[in-house]
């Protein structure tokens, strides 16, 4: 068994939703990557018994199976989230036999309003490709990245220099090519708060290092996109796809210190989210997984000091269904049992 207690736990905000009925101009959709229930029950008791997650009136079950396996993995989990489709293991915005799947960024910019992505990750990874991209094999690095060159999204924020150029294959220079489309470049947080729209941010050379180590990164990248989305969309509104990517990496390493300190950050900034959005009063808030990871268990603890005792059951993923939690106006209809891809029909529908 392994023990933890966080050197560092904070106070959660505290948000007056707006009417249900209020009209829906922005949709942020969270993804917490291998955040099953297990998951924030730890960070639930590492901070004292309280998360920002405990602002979510509405809640549901997302069952996570892909088109091919019992077990998803990231890109089909993801794809069905972001596309409204089960898909098979592997596939990143594509259907079963590799043809293209649009996502609800594809729609909202048809709509005319501005989208924005912001990982933990390097930018081939699977969730933001699922949204962004599409491809037969995830893995497919080189063409999942050339991708974001004829998306259109309008802020990009990340890790995955590398993949941009010096280690593609193919010997492209993919920022290049966005500059020349006009996207503004910045490999710093000082950069990347100063850029106007369109934005390419590429804070790392692969993955964002760990959250010990970041400080508030993610969340100042977060903040800046709502930021710039808001103010170029309008009354038009905007939809942002943001993902606590490195859930999921840690457990697959079985080390519940870095994992749970990922989660932590993650929930830091929904907390960010959510005061931005109580202010806003148009934006619906959804927060889900794409699937469990590591056959997790809470097995000891003590709320009064935050200590977990956990066990790994493997370093995969499981079939165990997750938590959607919701906040806004259209909340009200996140309830009940569903699949991952009826769950991003939903989100979608909001889209107008």
């Amino acid at each position: 068994m392994q023990y933890y207690i966080t050197p560092e736990t904070y106070d959660i905000v505290s948000v007056e939703a707006p009417a249900a009925d209020a009209e829906i101009r922005n949709v942020i959709f969270m993804i917490g990557d291998g955040m099953g229930l297990e998951q924030v029950s730890c960070a639930w008791v590492l901070n004292h018994g309280k998360l920002n997650l405990d602002n979510m009136p509405y809640t549901g079950i997302s069952r996570t199976y892909s088109a091919s396996d019992l077990i998803t993995d990231s890109g089909a989990g993801g794809t069905a989230l972001a596309v409204g489709q089960k898909t098979d293991n592997g596939h990143v915005g594509s259907d079963s036999e590799g043809e293209p799947l649009y996502s609800m960024l594809d729609k909202a910019a048809k709509l005319g309003k501005k989208t924005g992505v912001v990982v933990t990750c390097h930018l081939a990874d699977a969730t933001p490709a699922d949204f962004c991209c599409h491809d037969d094999y995830r893995y497919h690095y080189d063409a999942i990245i050339a991708d974001y060159a004829e998306g259109g999204v309008d802020y990009i924020a990340g890790g995955g220099r590398d993949y941009f150029g010096p280690k593609r294959e193919d010997g492209r220079d993919i920022v290049a090519e966005m500059k020349d489309k006009g996207y503004n470049y910045a490999t710093t947080q000082e950069e990347l708060l100063a850029a106007p729209l369109p934005v390419l941010g590429l804070m790392s050379d692969d993955n964002l290092p760990v959250a010990q180590e970041r400080g508030d990164l993610f969340r100042k990248m977060t903040a800046r996109g709502i930021e710039a989305l808001s103010e170029a969309a309008g009354e038009k509104g905007f939809v942002m796809m943001i993902e606590g990517s490195s859930i999921d990496d840690w457990q697959h390493e079985n080390d519940i210190e870095k994992a749970m300190e990922e989660l932590l950050d993650f929930d830091r900034t929904l907390g960010d989210v959510l005061q931005w959005a109580a202010a806003d009063g148009h934006t619906l808030v959804v927060v889900t997984a794409d699937h469990a990871t590591g056959a997790l268990t809470l097995q000891d603890g003590d709320l009064e000091t935050g200590r977990i005792g956990v066990a790994f059951g493997n370093q995969s993923h499981n079939g165990i269904a997750v938590p959607v939690y919701a906040w806004g106006p259209g909340s009200q209809f996140f309830t009940g049992i569903r699949e991952n891809a009826e769950w991003g029909q939903l989100i979608a529908s909001f889209i107008k």
